[in-house]
């Protein structure tokens, strides 16, 4: 695992990434944010649900979201539709573990960068996180 990528990008522009991480399952949030935190280079905000997640994209700036699909509440397809109404270029990856093949799809008709299947290894989510950064630090 690499995550001097993401170190050398925070050091050009001069401020860490901000991800909010979205899952209903507290120990998958938890999980996600020590994955991230393992370099100073990453802030993370964690929310339970689609709905929670709206409202903190409408507060804050975020550079990176990751959303589950099957959620109470607000489910990630519809979270993901209205993030992107708010912040169209932000880039969201889905992570999922038990999606049909129909609903990943929809959620890439609304605007997904890109979806993973859980359970996802350290590396593959590390990867993933710094092409969807620097995909979105171009916007």
């Amino acid at each position: 695992m690499d995550i001097r990528k993401i170190e050398e990008m925070v050091k050009r522009r001069g401020k860490a990434f901000k991800i909010l991480i979205v899952d209903d399952e507290p120990r998958i949030r938890e999980i996600f944010r020590d994955f991230c935190e393992l370099t100073n280079s990453v802030e993370v905000d964690l929310a339970e649900n689609g709905a929670v997640a709206v409202n903190m994209v409408k507060d804050s700036e975020y550079d990176l979201v990751t959303m589950d699909l099957i959620m109470p509440e607000m489910a990630g397809i519809e979270a993901v539709a209205k993030i992107k109404g708010i912040r169209p270029h932000l880039p969201i990856i889905v992570i999922t573990g038990n999606a049909t093949e129909r609903l990943v799809k929809q959620v890439g008709v609304k605007g997904a960068s890109s979806v993973m299947y859980k359970p996802i290894m350290l590396e593959n989510f590390v990867e993933e996180v710094t092409l969807a950064l620097e995909r979105g630090a171009g916007k």
